[in-house]
């Protein structure tokens, strides 16, 4: 990228041809041309660089969803980036391209929980094998690596427990294994943190989130190094995992303002966190805290903080951690995050799963927030006020 990240966002992708600032939406199932010849033409194109936006079929995408596809491309600096009709189309999309029957497969134990019912039950159909790791002992990948392990699968922080990991080692156990790497890098997208470029091999971004910004919207991305780009490319030609064009307009128009609106996420979250973080009544799940090893491993990796963070509230009586979360007036109640608005979920076991290694007492509860673009004065009130419920 020859200019700064916020730089691209605001200049790249500019329609001369339609003199628009913004690219416009073709929509299109068949792709039309003037001849056979011109058809055959196309797809040698095709061949000889299968990243060139070179269709003959409207499932394969349009000049729409193949301008999103470069800006991505640039903004993860990887060899290429795939979209999906989802977040966890993107996930279905890495998993299913680089593992086969037989094989097994190295999970994060606090992974997004479609992402575990993917991998510990739909998998096993397959005779797909998964092994879930401790987050924070990496011993647990290094002793149950064997010679069918294809895939070490992260999320970073893990979902809703917020444990960061050390993925310098992790990505050093995989090479000197040979085994291939993904992560959903959702949390902090490649304004954050770039994983291809780090030495991940499959990187997910949930598009619906950050890259949109106004939760209107479902989208995913999955950004590949060159290594496994065929096997992609199969998988994703195959299974028509392909996002629409209107769906890539909207991503495209909210990833203008990304890192504008990261930033104030970051200072929001920052400022609201540091109100959180002086109650006991509570533990605070957001690197924060400098001598904790969950700040250590966010620092070395990342350059900021997004929005989203955790509370683990210790009570003994469930309805008063409800009623808190019900008195939150400017907080809106709701799964997906990322978006102006700020949001807090009651965390239970639909949103978690099963966890090997989180192991919360009978009287230990989690609270999600996603702090949002509002004032964070008014935020931090508006908690405090909660608050009194809690008991």
């Amino acid at each position: 990228m020859s200019n700064s990240f916020k730089t691209f966002l605001k200049h790249t992708a500019k329609d001369f041809h339609n003199q628009s600032v913004n690219p416009p939406v073709v929509r299109a199932s068949t792709i039309i041309f003037k001849s056979m010849q011109h058809i055959r033409k196309t797809q040698a194109k095709a061949q000889k660089n299968p990243i060139g936006g070179h269709y003959d079929y409207g499932r394969q995408g349009t000049s729409t969803t193949h301008i999103l596809q470069k800006i991505l491309t640039k903004l993860e600096e990887s060899y290429h980036v795939f979209t999906t009709p989802t977040g966890f189309g993107a996930i279905f999309l890495a998993i299913f391209s680089v593992t086969r029957p037989g094989d097994e497969i190295m999970v994060a134990d606090p992974v997004y929980h479609p992402t575990r019912l993917l991998t510990q039950d739909y998998l096993k159909e397959f005779n797909i094998k998964t092994i879930f790791y401790d987050p924070h002992d990496l011993k647990t990948i290094e002793k149950n690596i064997s010679k069918k392990t294809k895939l070490i699968f992260v999320e970073n922080p893990g979902s809703n427990s917020f444990e960061f990991q050390d993925l310098g080692k992790i990505i050093s156990i995989a090479k000197k294994n040979k085994i291939l790497t993904a992560i959903d890098n959702t949390w902090a997208t490649p304004y954050y943190f770039k994983p291809i470029k780090f030495g991940f091999d499959m990187s997910v971004v949930s598009a619906t989130k950050y890259y949109s910004g106004h939760s209107d919207v479902m989208g995913g991305s999955l950004a590949v190094n060159k290594k496994v780009f065929n096997k992609v490319k199969a998988t994703e030609r195959i299974t028509g995992l392909r996002l629409g064009p209107d769906d890539a307009y909207l991503i495209t128009r909210g990833l203008r303002t990304l890192d504008v609106r990261l930033d104030r996420h970051r200072e929001n979250a920052k400022k609201v966190a540091g109100f959180l973080s002086k109650n006991k009544k509570f533990k605070l799940l957001y690197p924060y805290k400098k001598d904790s090893y969950n700040f250590r491993m966010w620092k070395k990796y990342y350059s900021g903080a997004s929005g989203l963070m955790g509370l683990k509230i210790k009570s003994k009586n469930i309805n008063s951690v409800r009623k808190f979360v019900n008195s939150l007036k400017l907080f809106g109640y709701g799964y997906s995050w990322g978006g102006f608005e700020s949001l807090a979920l009651h965390q239970e076991f639909r949103e978690t799963g099963n966890r090997n290694y989180l192991k919360l007492a009978k009287d230990e509860h989690l609270v999600r927030f996603h702090i949002g673009l509002e004032d964070p004065n008014d935020l931090i009130a508006d908690i405090k006020q909660a608050l009194k419920h809690l008991k």
